[in-house]
């Protein structure tokens, strides 16, 4: 890897510009946030991914701190 992070799609290798905090509220307890990274072109593919499954969702732009 070249200091780059990397878009959570599977094979995809594109630069991430986002990322996604999510957590299952069956497993996670409220404090529990999972993320995900994603590029500009499966932004919104894994988001709505997380969504259709009622799990509670927060996009962001650039990479967590």
């Amino acid at each position: 890897m070249t200091g780059e992070f990397e878009c959570s799609r599977a094979a995809c290798r594109r630069t991430a510009t986002h990322h996604i905090l999510w957590r299952n509220p069956r497993i996670h307890p409220e404090d529990r946030r999972k993320t995900w990274l994603a590029c500009d072109e499966h932004v919104d593919f894994l988001s709505d991914y997380l969504r259709a499954r009622d799990f509670p969702v927060d996009v962001r732009e650039g990479l967590p701190e």
